[in-house]
C-alpha cells in the first residue's frame, strides 16, 4: 500500500492533485498573513511596498513583479525557455488576485481586529502554510510561481541542493524594493515580525516540509544543474 501510495504521489495525476492544493494553499496562507498585518512573505512585503509608492493595486503589483522574476528565471537557466515561462505566468495571473481574495475575506470576518498575539498567531501558521505549500509545488513542479522558482534554481543550479541559502540569496531583490520605495514614499508597510520570521525561517520551514509533509512527493526535476 505504501509503494501504491508513492507511485500515485508521483504520478501526473498525483503532481497535479499536490499542485491545485497547494495553490489553495498559498493563496490562503498569503491572504491571512496580510490581513493579520503582522508582517507578510517578504516578497508580498515588497510588492505591497511598491503599491503604497506607485498607488496601483496590490494584485497588480503582484503580477508585474512576478512577470519581471520570471524572465529573470530565464536568464538564470540561459535559456529561452517558453514553456517554462508560461507556466510561471499560469500561477502568477491567478495567484496575485486570488490572493487578494482571500486578504479581503479575512478582513470581512475581523481578522485584523483580533487581539495582537492571536494576530501573531495566525502571521506564524500562515507564513508556515506557505512554506508547506511552496515546498509541494517546488517538488510537483508542473507550474510554480516565479518568486518561488527563482530560489528553486539557484537552490539546484547553483547552490548544491541547499533550500536555506537559496532562500535567502532570493530574498535580495525584495529587501532592495523595500528600501527603495520607503526612500521615495517615508513609509514602511506590510512589514513587521512575520516578514523577520518569514526571512530566518523560510528557507528551514521549506526543507523540513520536503521531508515531513506529504513526504511521499519527491522533486521533479526539469533541468540540469
Amino acid at each position: 500500500n505504501r509503494q501504491l501510495t508513492k507511485q500515485w504521489a508521483n504520478s501526473l495525476t498525483g503532481r497535479w492533485c499536490f499542485l491545485a492544493f497547494s495553490i489553495f494553499l498559498n493563496s490562503c496562507s498569503n491572504g491571512l498573513t496580510v490581513s493579520t498585518n503582522m508582517g507578510s512573505a517578504i516578497w508580498t512585503a515588497s510588492a505591497a511596498n511598491l503599491s503604497n509608492w506607485l498607488h496601483w493595486s496590490l494584485g497588480n503589483m503582484l503580477l508585474i513583479e512576478g512577470v519581471i522574476v520570471a524572465i529573470t528565471n530565464l536568464l538564470l537557466l540561459r535559456k529561452f525557455d517558453y514553456f517554462r515561462l508560461i507556466r510561471n505566468l499560469l500561477y502568477i495571473i491567478p495567484f496575485s488576485y486570488i490572493l487578494q481574495g482571500f486578504a479581503d475575506f479575512f478582513n470581512y470576518i475581523g481578522v485584523p481586529d483580533l487581539n495582537i498575539w492571536f494576530r501573531v498567531i495566525l502571521d506564524i501558521i500562515g507564513l508556515f502554510g506557505i512554506a508547506a505549500a511552496v515546498s509541494l509545488y517546488q517538488r510537483a513542479n508542473l507550474i510554480m510561481h516565479p518568486n518561488d522558482d527563482f530560489p528553486y534554481i539557484l537552490r539546484f543550479r547553483f547552490m548544491h541542493g541547499s533550500a536555506v541559502w537559496s532562500q535567502w540569496t532570493s530574498y535580495i531583490p525584495p529587501i532592495i524594493l523595500i528600501i527603495i520605495s520607503v526612500i521615495e514614499t517615508h513609509q514602511l508597510v506590510a512589514v513587521n515580525f512575520g516578514t523577520v520570521y518569514n526571512i530566518l525561517t523560510q528557507g528551514y520551514l521549506i526543507g523540513w516540509s520536503d521531508h515531513h509533509f506529504f513526504s511521499k512527493l519527491h522533486h521533479h526535476l526539469n533541468y540540469k544543474y
